[in-house]
């Protein structure tokens, strides 16, 4: 069992497995590998009779027949719609949406934001997610909901041109991001964030002053854009351009934004995305869910885009599982690639394991503004970590540890999880609050939500 949390502050923890996926610069697999942990960071990384060797006082824990690697990073999602889970089923966005948002109109308020963002989080970090960049109202409140679990919430002021549940005209929410940023700066394993919805529900006039307010702050800027050809349509008609030429008029195409979805970018936007060094968040079980298309992500990758994984909503993926996501990403690009009909290699190859393995890694850490302090196994990061078990019959004989992670692995093999060094999952369960606890709290808000 890992040390208990007293202990990984001043204490340097070794962590010993059979495995440790780096998913560093050089991919490296260290077979019987270690990592070296003191106050929240890594100090070490190697084959474990080296870490082991330089590190003789440690504690010491054997993580016998698991694979440890960095924690995983949810690059887009929206934490507080657990209460809406399978609410709004089989209907493509616009549906989807006319269904959800009367929703959130009416029961949306800070504790149920709260409540249900703990639950988010508790379900994220037994999956092995210890970073998310969450998009949603009462923000504030969602990350005190995340802190009670211990995981790491990247979020900030969601801005819409319409009041929403708050009721807060647009120049509140332009002040509440402004108070949020300068409130909390930058620092190792945080980057201020500022959520402008979407080219629809934004106009370029705020869209300008938002990317105005990020550059002032060092801020991350988090937003909907290309999700369905149904937003190209509706864009086009408010504004006379696609979402992503608004978005570049306005400055916003450039490191430090995420664009989520980007599912519908022509050969040009592919190509723009990536010499601007904009990040794009790849969500394929929401996109296949709500039958909004499949996103060119290999065109994007070989572009030299940063391209990160993630759940979006529980409302509209139904779950938050990173191992769905990453295992669909690599499926499901490998049945798309226009080679795929004829059975050639090049189909099989797309997004083979280690490259999806370093999207759900280092890919979303780097899209998310955090990618010199979390998203791989490197001395000097932040001490995020899994470790999977790997010493079960579906993911027995293992010759390829990344192979088998990505392909056969599952949240429910994920035993133990730290974030900044410290355990928020220990042999499979939640360290900080109870699951009795936050089931309890999703069944109340299914009642808030439906009474009947």
């Amino acid at each position: 069992m890992p040390g208990d949390e007293s202990a990984t502050q001043g204490t340097t923890t070794v962590l010993r497995a059979d495995w440790v996926l780096t998913v560093d610069a050089r991919d490296r697999v260290l077979a019987d590998g270690a990592v070296a942990v003191a106050d929240g960071a890594l100090v070490a990384v190697g084959p474990a009779d080296e870490v082991l060797a330089a590190h003789p006082g440690a504690e010491v824990e054997h993580l016998r027949g698991h694979a440890l690697l960095p924690g995983l990073v949810n690059a887009h999602t929206h934490f507080g719609m657990t209460m809406f889970r399978g609410y709004a089923d089989d209907r493509d966005l616009q549906d989807f949406l006319g269904v959800v948002i009367p929703a959130e109109e009416r029961v949306l308020d800070p504790d149920r934001v709260r409540l249900a963002t703990r639950a988010a989080a508790v379900e994220s970090v037994l999956a092995g997610v210890t970073t998310a960049l969450d998009m949603y109202f009462f923000h504030a409140d969602g990350t005190a909901g995340a802190d009670e679990v211990g995981m790491r919430l990247q979020t900030g002021q969601l801005v819409v041109d319409v009041p929403g549940p708050e009721g807060w005209t647009w120049e509140q929410r332009l002040e509440g991001a402004e108070q949020w940023l300068a409130g909390r700066p930058a620092r190792p394993g945080w980057r201020p964030v500022v959520a402008p919805h979407s080219t629809y529900a934004v106009s370029p006039e705020h869209l300008a002053a938002v990317a105005d307010l990020a550059a002032r702050h060092d801020a991350a800027v988090h937003v909907h854009a290309s999700e369905s050809a149904g937003e190209l349509d509706l864009v086009a008609s408010l504004h006379g351009r696609r979402p992503l030429q608004v978005l570049d008029d306005v400055g916003l195409l450039r490191p430090g934004t995420v664009l989520a979805h980007a599912v519908w970018l022509d050969d040009d936007e592919v190509a723009r995305v990536a010499s601007t060094g904009t990040a794009v968040a790849h969500c394929p079980a929401s996109n296949l869910k709500l039958a909004s298309g499949v996103a060119r992500v290999p065109e994007l990758l070989a572009a030299g885009a940063v391209v990160g994984i993630g759940t979006d909503g529980p409302a509209s993926s139904n779950d938050l599982d990173m191992f769905v996501a990453l295992r669909l990403a690599a499926l499901l690009h490998k049945g798309a690639a226009p080679s795929a009909t004829a059975g050639t290699a090049a189909g099989a190859a797309a997004l083979p394991a280690a490259q999806v393995l370093r999207m759900a890694t280092a890919g979303g850490a780097a899209a998310v503004g955090l990618g010199a302090d979390v998203g791989a196994l490197e001395v000097g990061r932040r001490a995020d970590l899994l470790a999977v078990d790997l010493d079960q019959p579906h993911t027995q004989p293992v010759f390829d540890p990344v192979s088998t992670v990505v392909y056969a692995a599952g949240r429910g093999d994920v035993r133990h999880v730290w974030v900044e060094g410290r355990p928020v999952v220990r042999d499979g369960s939640t360290v900080r609050v109870a699951r009795d606890e936050v089931v309890a709290d999703l069944r109340a808000l299914q009642r808030a939500v439906d009474p009947r």
